[in-house]
């Protein structure tokens, strides 16, 4: 599995709403599930972006439909990234080759 983390920013429709927010995390978490994505965390912010999701999927095709879905529900809005680990950065240096 790969690890993935977006920034949320709400969206006019997600403030107005706000109220419902952890309800509507829950059921993010629950339809991630269901696409075999598993939510790590879920971080609410102050600073230049509003939330923080951490999240493993089977590949980016996975990870970009999980975060279509939500995008589609009007709320937020997202930026993704593939993160690693330091192991993960290890396997990668020994891809490269030579000194």
């Amino acid at each position: 599995m790969a690890r993935f983390v977006a920034t949320v920013r709400f969206t006019d429709q997600g403030i107005k709403s706000i109220r419902e927010t952890t309800q509507r995390a829950a059921a993010f978490k629950t339809a991630a599930k269901r696409m075999g994505v598993k939510i790590v965390d879920i971080y609410w912010c102050l600073g230049p972006f509003d939330g923080l999701l951490l999240f493993d999927a089977p590949d980016s095709q996975v990870a970009t439909s999980a975060m279509l879905y939500l995008a589609a529900q009007g709320n937020v809005k997202t930026e993704t990234a593939e993160v690693f680990s330091a192991a993960d950065v290890e396997k990668i240096l020994q891809g490269i080759g030579g000194k």
